[in-house]
């Protein structure tokens, strides 16, 4: 397997390897205007590599409980770019050395401490994933024959993986990336359990489809309810193909787990296997018998795709499976129990936090940069390397995923200095993730604001990385001298 590594590569000489990266990624992209709703279509320059991490060594003792950081030096750095009144009147920041558990700095604010986090939510859903179930662990879709006379039975069975394929190449487009991770795809596995059929004499055969390992709402009720109508997010399902963007390249499928189903068909068909009847939802019986499986890339790198382009379906899915793991129920409210019960285990505070689903789509989910400050230092703890892609997964500043074309018109010493989750909604843009400044300090920050006025989405979002930017360039450690690059 080929591992690929991406660098924060400023001055610095400070890299997070990437791990478990493969060397393609197959996209689902018709067209110019399919690949715009794609957050695949970010593409990274091939270019970026480094050596695996080197964690700086400390540049000074801690002083007091607060770390090495200066709160000054920060302040100098920060400041000024969040008062910019582009990002409206409720501005949250918080920042703090990576190791321990302060806060060095605070923004200083009136109102709520707790905003609309947006796409930042991914890295708790993601950090919790992790622990919940593994780096390595895998989803496995299934094909299963029932017993009885009379046409055999074919149940295609879901298994929550959330990059199933409908084919090895699953798009006449495609798109580089910096995480790449195997797909299965049902074309493969049809393939499969035709050739099982064929040496068992089963020329002819009924397809059913089993969905039934995620339940509740496939459509979280705190969405707004154009998301999926408008194709920003597709149903949910423990089964489906391409995530249930449509094969035509535009929007998502009403029912993608019966999508996957009759393309599954068409794929048996091909293969010379008369499929009889229409595909129906149903459970398959304890009893069947196996016929093919294929399992998914490792969570591993599922994680970090999730976070480099910010893919909402995901994020989605791995909640489901914190709830199958912690709760028991494939659900998005035994996710979101499976969440809580996951970071008080590890002594993360939700600090008053409610998220409502696993993607940050929800515009009711309120979050306090404490909490992202915790989950980003949970999971960079040296005895928590399964949790390690949570931090490799975020996209460096001005190189790849969903930073790619930021953080170039602030301070250009904080160019690939910066690591973060990008979090943006209509109102709201939010910011989180690890910095290192000129000194070496490693910092862990959020930044966020959720009453942007209106029509300066794009104007908050320069400031608010002018902003990480700055805290790449700054000298914020006790010895690290004036703030910025000097």
């Amino acid at each position: 397997m080929l591992v690929v590594v991406v660098a924060l590569v400023g001055g610095g000489v400070v890299a997070w390897r990437t791990g478990w990266a493969e060397d393609r990624w197959h996209e689902w992209t018709a067209d110019d205007a399919a690949a715009s709703t794609d957050p695949a279509a970010v593409a990274p320059p091939p270019e970026v590599e480094a050596p695996p991490v080197v964690r700086p060594p400390a540049v000074a003792e801690p002083a007091d409980v607060d770390g090495p950081l200066r709160r000054g030096a920060i302040a100098r750095a920060i400041d000024r770019p969040l008062a910019d009144r582009d990002l409206g009147p409720h501005v949250l920041a918080a920042v703090g050395p990576m190791d321990g558990t302060a806060i060095t700095y605070q923004l200083p604010h009136s109102g709520p401490d707790l905003a609309i986090p947006a796409s930042t939510t991914k890295v708790v859903t993601s950090a919790v994933a992790l622990w919940a179930l593994g780096a390595d662990h895998v989803f496995t879709t299934r094909t299963v024959r029932s017993a009885g006379g009379g046409v055999p039975l074919v149940t295609l069975v879901g298994g929550g993986d959330p990059f199933l394929a409908s084919a090895p190449a699953a798009s006449t487009v495609s798109t580089s990336a910096t995480v790449v991770p195997e797909r299965a795809d049902v074309a493969t596995l049809a393939q499969r359990t035709a050739r099982r059929l064929v040496r068992t004499g089963a020329g002819e055969v009924k397809v059913a489809y089993d969905d039934s390992l995620f339940t509740g709402p496939a459509v979280n009720p705190r969405w707004e309810p154009d998301y999926v109508p408008d194709g920003v997010v597709a149903p949910i399902s423990a089964l489906w193909v391409d995530e249930g963007r449509s094969p035509s390249g535009y929007g998502r499928v009403a029912d993608p787990a019966a999508h996957a189903a009759e393309v599954f068909a068409a794929e048996l068909r091909k293969r010379g296997i008369s499929v009889v009847g229409t595909t129906r939802r149903r459970v398959a019986p304890e009893d069947a018998r196996p016929l093919a499986a294929m399992d998914s890339a490792p969570l591993a790198e599922i994680v970090q795709r999730v976070l480099e382009v910010s893919d909402n379906e995901g994020a989605e899915v791995l909640l489901r499976h914190v709830g199958l793991s912690q709760e028991g129920v494939g659900s998005t409210d035994a996710g979101r129990s499976g969440v809580e019960r996951v970071l008080a285990a590890n002594d993360v505070a939700m600090d008053g936090s409610v998220l409502y689903d696993g993607s940050g789509l929800s515009r009711q989910n309120r979050m306090s940069p404490a909490l992202l400050l915790g989950v980003l230092r949970w999971a960079g703890r040296p005895d928590q390397d399964e949790l390690w892609p949570a931090l490799t997964g975020l996209p460096v500043a001005g190189f790849t995923g969903s930073l790619t074309d930021r953080m170039d018109r602030g301070d250009p010493d904080g160019l690939g200095r910066v690591r973060a989750k990008t979090g943006t909604l209509t109102g709201v843009t939010s910011l989180a993730g690890i910095a290192v400044g000129p000194d070496g300090e490693l910092m862990v920050f959020a930044l966020m604001a959720d009453r942007v006025p209106e029509d300066k989405d794009l104007l908050a979002r320069v400031a608010m990385d002018n902003a990480a930017a700055a805290l790449g360039a700054c000298r914020c450690g006790r010895a690290g001298g004036a703030a910025g690059g000097s």
